[in-house]
């Protein structure tokens, strides 16, 4: 039975394999059932699916989605854990894991090979110094996922689902508002945790939209355009985009398109929505 959620079952495995937690890796295991409880529900996991788990650690959440998914394909870097995995994981018969860093696995591969052709959902606990590409990588790459149901700092989850016109909104909510329709599910404070975070963390689900929203002509562009824009937020747009390397517009071309668009001339780029970049990405 999953019960590692439990904080003193934790601390009794982590005793009992003298495991030294790697700061390097940013390691801090949930010791919350209640929470654990709230990522199962919001990724919804289901005797159909695959699941992805990007940093088991000692196999708490682990354990949990064992006992929902069809699969499970765990990815963990330490090889320090890796022994510890076996054991807390040894009655799951219908658990991988793959010992590599996440951003040099092939994951559309892994999940071939692995997930036996079952719907992908990934659910983590992702280490907060390098949620944003590790998100991104996952995204912007081509396996087939559902869903990204992950625990991140609750200011990056914040990020992500930011509107336009507000100090959080920026590249990040922009990129993965292009790919999915993220929703903060829960908030989670620092002693759910071993060791405790200095900061507060978020649960956030990512729901991968089949077709982005918006269709511009050239996404790489589009891209280059959203993250010119954000360099300097509080340059205007004309003299961000006009100053951009790569995008060969002048000031005077971008506001004159931004005039086209019915936008004023000293915009700033906080203020645009997807649409509205989509469409200037392609009259650039």
């Amino acid at each position: 039975m999953a019960n590692l959620g439990i904080p003193r079952n934790t601390i009794e495995v982590l005793q009992r394999h003298n495991f030294t937690f790697q700061k390097k890796y940013g390691q801090n295991f949930l010791v919350d059932p209640n929470v654990l409880e709230r990522v199962m529900d919001a990724a919804g996991v289901s005797g159909e699916d695959c699941v992805l788990e990007i940093g088991p650690g000692i196999g708490t959440m682990t354990q949990l989605l064992a006992e929902r998914a069809g699969k499970v394909v765990a990815v963990e870097i330490d090889r320090n854990l890796i022994p510890i995995l076996e054991e807390t994981l040894s009655p799951y018969s219908n658990v991988t894991v793959i010992n590599e860093d996440i951003l040099k696995l092939d994951v559309e591969e892994a999940i071939r090979v692995r997930g036996e052709g079952r719907p992908v959902k990934v659910v983590a606990n992702l280490p907060y110094y390098i949620t944003t590409p590790i998100i991104m990588s996952l995204l912007e790459g081509g396996a087939p996922l559902e869903s990204i149901t992950v625990m991140v700092q609750k200011e990056v989850a914040e990020r992500m689902q930011a509107v336009p016109g507000t100090k959080d909104y920026g590249a990040l909510s922009l990129a993965v508002q292009y790919y999915s329709r993220p929703e903060v599910v829960a908030n989670v404070p620092p002693n759910c945790f071993i060791p405790r975070p200095n900061v507060g963390s978020a649960v956030i689900r990512l729901t991968r939209y089949g077709t982005p929203p918006v269709q511009a002509a050239d996404p790489g562009k589009l891209f280059t355009v959203i993250r010119a824009s954000f360099n300097q937020r509080r340059k205007t747009l004309a003299n961000s985009l006009g100053n951009a390397p790569g995008l060969l517009a002048s000031r005077e071309r971008v506001a004159g398109i931004l005039e086209e668009m019915g936008l004023p001339a000293m915009i700033r780029g906080e203020a645009l929505t997807l649409e509205q970049f989509a469409e200037l990405s392609d009259r650039l």
